[in-house]
């Protein structure tokens, strides 16, 4: 790296620089996509001596101090010196500091005689919350990863099977009962990558894992955007679960939040006595769902943040893919607001169109750079081609949260089965846009807070059919076409909705219910690796056709997934009711053995044991416009997964 630099000994402060021209004109252009390794604090050592160099955008600061443990806290010790009045950067080396030293700047505005003490936007490291200072920290790691790095491609691509497990690390599993803390990093790995692994996910989501200081807000709300929480331990900690993850064949996605950051002091509201990093705008600056501001889009510095933050965590910690949250609050400058509370675009439109470009170059600048990762969008409205390239007009994300999809269909089964039958249309509706987009399914931790109550307790009836019409949603959800996500509990019926405050209630698994939901899962997952018509063709027509979608009287459907071979067909029947169905026929196109492979009525998953001992033969009796079908029993509260062995 070339460095350009004056060293001069002036009351033990080094004016030293990083920073080249060229880094400037891309951070005012809104290219600069690796800021991290320009600004923040750097330990280095300058004409033999050891410290630390640091780096600040405050424009509209008078002067910008550099205080911590090193000098007892004192505001204005070390002065920074602007680089130039044209990037509003202020810089310096101080010899002697280094790492683990904790830090602020003092930075002294222009305007308002404001001053104030803040984190470092670039920090690496920060203290535990409720603290709030900065920490000088090195990101060295001898990763031990390269066999997932290589293979990558092939286990993150869209045509391979995705079955996501969204956690929150602080609520995941606690120590003990005697000790009821979060795990650490390390601790996590212990045991997540060998669940993650035996329960048949392909990747593990994070929620916001970025410096936080309210833990409440379970990470959306962020102030140390380049550092991973030191709730759990060190960057190198999590650099170390992330590791342990990828050993075992999984990815690691996390979730990411450039829609809007909190009002702490310490952050990055109001950085240098003006709007800086936000809108100035009071019309597009606060965010009146969650208190908090809005990054100005428009503003080519605050871009250049942005992006270089996406790809820090893709550069530094391997990380396989982004989630990023809240999409819709970036796209409409109404959202959330009412009329005459929010301004129009250039064009008299709701659309934020500085957003937007945000977003497309965003995408171009990580797929140019990472083409073998996922970028992901939370988006809830219809927003058009949300997943598709950006030359063809897209936003250009790979895949896209179906958050229709979820909302209907837990409406739905949420509704007494009695009634289900003048509902179909709702159960049946998703497949007309199915391939709008590259979907995943999400039953995330949305749907589980705010008395919304676990998945579990939204099913209707006594205990046995709420336990019968969790395993069958959850069937439903992995025959249709889509990438997958289960947010932690889900997987073993967790009774009590989540609570960040307090782990999951591992105890139920001494009951075999809960035995029998998890036990469900981990076959639902393998047979989704396993056959190659649940999952090659989840973003394309080709791979779903309806056998009979009509049947509202009777609450069934059916269906076969396909994959890019002919002879990969999967036959899915689900029984929205708590009825048995004998003798239920069943169009099939080829005649042959059809092997019952899964069930989500099997005793061994709790259920009543209704079933067709292992398969059926297809006999030449035309049902459904096919001239081969099948006579089944449909298992009451039940889907039935079958696969075609030809002649036997």
């Amino acid at each position: 790296m070339r460095h350009e630099k004056t060293v001069t000994k002036k009351d033990e402060l080094y004016e030293y620089s990083l920073l080249t021209d060229h880094d400037i004109n891309l951070f005012q252009e809104g290219r600069h996509f690796k800021l991290y390794e320009k600004l923040g604090s750097h330990i280095l050592e300058v004409d033999g001596v050891k410290g630390t160099y640091f780096a600040v955008w405050a424009p509209n600061a008078e002067q910008v101090y550099v205080m911590g443990d090193f000098n007892t806290w004192k505001p204005r010790t070390y002065p920074l010196k602007l680089h130039d009045y044209r990037s509003g950067i202020w810089e310096g080396f101080i010899p002697g500091v280094g790492k683990g030293s904790f830090y602020k700047y003092h930075i002294v505005s222009k305007r308002n005689d404001y001053s104030v003490d803040k984190g470092d936007p670039f920090a690496f490291y920060w203290e535990t919350p409720p603290k709030t200072a900065s920490v000088v920290w090195e990101l060295n790691y001898s990763w031990q990863d390269m066999d997932w790095m290589k293979e990558r491609r092939k286990r993150n691509s869209l045509d391979s099977p995705i079955i996501i497990y969204e956690i929150h690390l602080g609520s995941w599993r606690r120590v003990s009962e005697e000790e009821d803390r979060w795990l650490k990093y390390r601790e996590t790995a212990r045991y997540l990558h060998s669940y993650a692994n035996d329960m048949g996910f392909t990747h593990v989501e994070l929620l916001p894992v970025m410096e936080h200081p309210f833990y409440g807000s379970w990470g959306y709300q962020i102030t140390g955007y380049f550092a991973p929480t030191s709730r759990y331990g060190t960057p190198q900690d999590f650099m170390y679960l992330i590791e342990q993850l990828h050993r075992r064949g999984i990815g690691v996605i996390l979730d990411w939040v450039p829609s809007h950051f909190p009002t702490d002091e310490h952050g990055l509201v109001y950085f240098d006595g003006t709007h800086l990093f936000e809108y100035g705008d009071p019309r597009k600056r606060f965010n009146p769902d969650w208190n908090t501001y809005i990054f100005d889009y428009g503003k080519n510095e605050v871009r250049s943040f942005l992006v270089s933050n996406a790809l820090f965590w893709l550069d530094k910690y391997h990380v396989d893919g982004l989630r990023v949250d809240a999409l819709a609050s970036m796209l409409y400058l109404d959202y959330s607001r009412k009329e005459g509370e929010w301004v129009a675009n250039e064009y008299g439109g709701r659309e934020n169109l500085e957003a937007i470009s945000f977003i497309r170059n965003l995408n171009e600048a990580i797929y140019s750079t990472y083409p073998d990762v996922q970028m992901i969008a939370e988006e809830s409205t219809a927003w058009p081609m949300v997943s598709r390239p950006t030359n063809v007009g897209g936003l250009g994300f790979s895949m896209k949260w179906n958050m229709g999809w979820m909302h209907d269909t837990l409406d739905y089964v949420s509704k007494d089965p009695i009634y289900r039958k003048y509902h179909h249309n709702q159960l049946t509706f998703s497949i007309w846009y199915a391939f709008s987009e590259n979907f995943i399914l999400p039953l995330s931790h949305d749907e589980v807070v705010y008395g919304k109550g676990s998945l579990l307790s939204k099913m209707p009836g006594d205990d046995w059919q709420k336990f019968a019409n969790l395993r069958l949603l959850l069937g439903y959800m992995y025959g249709h076409p889509g990438k997958k996500l289960l947010f932690m509990g889900g997987e073993f019926g967790q009774w009590n909705e989540w609570y960040h405050e307090k782990s999951l209630d591992w105890h139920l698994l001494d009951y075999s219910p809960h035995q029998g939901v998890q036990k469900w899962v981990r076959d639902l997952n393998h047979l989704y690796k396993r056959e190659h018509a649940l999952y090659e063709l989840d973003f394309d027509s080709s791979g779903f056709e309806w056998i009979d979608v009509y049947d509202w009287e009777q609450s069934v459907i059916s269906f076969l997934r396909k994959g890019k071979s002919i002879e990969d067909r999967i036959l899915v029947i689900c029984n929205f009711t708590p009825v048995p169905r004998m003798n239920y026929r069943v169009g099939v196109p080829k005649s042959g053995f059809w092997k019952e492979v899964l069930n989500s009525d099997a005793k061994e998953y709790g259920g009543s044991g209704h079933g067709n001992f292992g398969g059926v033969e297809a006999t030449p009796v035309p049902s459904h416009s096919r001239y081969y079908s099948l006579s089944l029993t449909l298992p009451p509260l039940g889907v039935l997964f079958f696969k075609s062995e030809g002649t036997r």
